[in-house]
């Protein structure tokens, strides 16, 4: 049976926390504080850490920079825990070191594929560690993150404002992108000439994977939505790193293995949905893709609107103005205020 640690100072999310792990056949170790989790850790040496960030004596960044200094912890699982979302604290905490980051409040099936994975991870790498030779090049790319890092560090920074394009379908797929600032949207077109939009990209994304084969063009084309900062590395670059390192390639398989699964949930949102519903979650993929609070309101056009969601400009202006007659929403020109976020998320 696998252990794991749980560090967090709210008694009644600890409690339940650890309930539900043990339910799921985990032996629970539970801490208070951080202080409190760092010695139950070293101690204990559990199989992963689940910890919070906002905690009085030790914070969860504390308890996870003392935890990677010892070389009997270092290699421990660590998933923070935490009410915190904004893109910075993610990456902070990521920058230390750490797996994974739950945001509060979580579901149940979440928290427990987070420990799954991360354990089935650890298992594999492992298993990798034993039969291959450790490269000890001080340089090496050794996580997802550090290989963020590189490309932030080491790409080529280019800045486009809205409505440029970043490539066309049918280029040649010279380079993978990491997009650190703005948004930016993926489409096809259709035989009629109409624009398909395929996915949206957020700050921290990689865009721009084909195939790492020489020549192969990029299936779709580009466009900045919100101005962006792209850090842009070759394609033979980046083939040269992954080949020199096997945990980095398989983080990648999972992160694009990810991707594909979102890009799957939509196309079945499209295909069999209802107007109002495409509409209605649309709407919302928007305004968690731009990082924004459903009070804040999005400026999106509505062919962009109508794109993402699989229908008619018109379908979509029609629904719009339904769901303004119903108080779900506010409209002033291309902005949109969510005012009943519930109700919208229960359309069907």
């Amino acid at each position: 049976m696998k252990t794991i640690l749980l560090i967090e100072d709210d008694t009644a999310l600890r409690e339940n926390t650890a309930e539900l792990l043990m339910l799921s056949n985990y032996d629970v170790i539970t801490a208070a504080n951080g202080v409190l989790g760092i010695a139950a850790a070293k101690e204990k040496l559990p199989d992963l850490i689940i910890c919070d960030i906002m905690m009085p004596m030790a914070d969860g960044y504390e308890v996870l920079e003392t935890l990677s200094s010892d070389s009997k912890t270092r290699q421990i699982p660590f998933i923070f825990l935490s009410a915190k979302t904004e893109h910075k604290e993610i990456r902070k905490g990521m920058n230390l070191g750490a797996d994974d980051y739950l945001t509060k409040p979580f579901e149940e099936e979440d928290l427990i594929s987070a420990v799954e994975s991360r354990l089935a991870k650890t298992f594999i790498l492992s298993n990798i560690a034993r039969t291959t030779q450790e490269d000890k090049e001080e340089d090496q790319i050794r996580s997802l993150n550090e290989l963020k890092n590189f490309f932030d560090d080491q790409g080529d920074i280019v800045i486009y404002k809205s409505g440029d394009v970043i490539f066309e379908e049918g280029a040649n797929s010279n380079y993978i992108y990491l997009i650190l600032k703005g948004i930016v949207k993926t489409y096809k077109m259709d035989q009629k000439g109409k624009a398909l939009i395929t996915a949206l990209f957020k700050p921290d994304d990689f865009l721009g994977f084909t195939s790492f084969v020489d020549n192969v063009p990029y299936q779709e084309s580009a466009t900045v939505i919100k101005d962006a900062e792209l850090a842009a590395v070759s394609k033979s670059e980046l083939k040269d790193i992954l080949k020199k390192n096997q945990k980095v390639s398989l983080e990648l398989m999972e992160l694009l293995t990810d991707n594909l699964s979102e890009i799957k949930s939509q196309l079945l949102q499209m295909a069999y949905s209802s107007v109002r519903k495409k509409t209605a979650q649309t709407i919302l993929q928007f305004v968690e893709v731009l990082n924004k609070k459903p009070e804040e309101g999005i400026r999106i056009s509505r062919n962009d609107l109508a794109s993402v969601a699989g229908i008619a400009t018109e379908s979509l202006i029609r629904t719009l103005s339904g769901f303004k007659k119903e108080g779900l929403i506010e409209v002033e020109g291309r902005n949109i205020r969510i005012l009943d976020i519930e109700g919208l998320t229960e359309i069907e």
